[in-house]
């Protein structure tokens, strides 16, 4: 993507605590608009902590968060959504006793009534399988099809930065191609993404750039592209 484009997030020498555990230690980050930016690393390296911060869910003791230039770092979660961001969770968090459709429209809430039906006819045009299963209850969905409904849900709020949190965590190879095929087509309509993704080899794929990611520090960073040939990158992650 072009440096032209404007920063939409930036992220300043962040340090996030769990308690007396050290998780993020100075990490800072940037991601452009109309890029696709991916965090790779080993389980427990931080990525999912600093989703869960930039929307939020948690507070970082120092360091500063900047969504379209407003220092977001002390904003509560709920109002992150009104700011154009959306989360879509580690292990969807589907509400699984509502239907399809109940489950796009709560992730609406931020919208005026008059969006939520064209917004749910676009999710549709988007995801058919989910239109199929409109009115089944959400926990009876295949891992697959509740993937799809959560990345949906986040989309319902028509958000201009999408965080997804290990998107394909738990998926046959086939599906996975699927949801990465659904995140090219998320991103060529015009949305941001920030990826954490444990399959590097497809993160890495799709993405523009990407931060490597280790104890809670990023190690390494640059173009995917040159990522993907980078020995240290592709004996860690890559498996070769």
């Amino acid at each position: 993507m072009s440096e032209n484009n404007e920063v939409m997030l930036k992220i300043d020498d962040i340090h996030v605590f769990y308690g007396a555990i050290h998780a993020i230690k100075g990490v800072s980050f940037e991601v452009r608009e109309h890029e696709i930016v991916t965090l790779i690393g080993a389980n427990g390296a931080g990525k999912s902590t600093i989703l869960n911060t930039v929307a939020g869910l948690l507070r970082p003791r120092s360091g500063s968060i900047y969504f379209e230039g407003k220092n977001t770092a002390s904003v509560p979660a709920n109002k992150m959504v009104g700011l154009g961001m959306a989360l879509c969770p580690e292990g969807r968090r589907i509400f699984q006793q509502m239907t399809v459709r109940e489950n796009l429209e709560m992730g609406a809430y931020s919208r005026p009534n008059s969006e939520i039906d064209p917004g749910i006819e676009d999710v549709f045009n988007r995801f058919p399988r989910l239109k199929e299963r409109e009115k089944q209850i959400a926990g009876t969905l295949s891992g697959g099809e509740q993937q799809m409904l959560a990345m949906a849900r986040a989309l319902m709020s028509k958000p201009k930065l999408m965080m997804l949190d290990e998107p394909s965590m738990g998926l046959a190879p086939i599906l996975v191609e699927q949801i990465f095929d659904i995140i090219r087509e998320m991103h060529a309509a015009g949305t941001t993404i920030l990826l954490v993704e444990q399959n590097a080899q497809m993160a890495l794929s799709i993405a523009d750039r990407a931060y490597v990611l280790e104890t809670g520090k990023i190690a390494m960073s640059g173009p995917a592209k040159d990522l993907l040939q980078n020995d240290d990158v592709r004996k860690a992650y890559l498996g070769s």
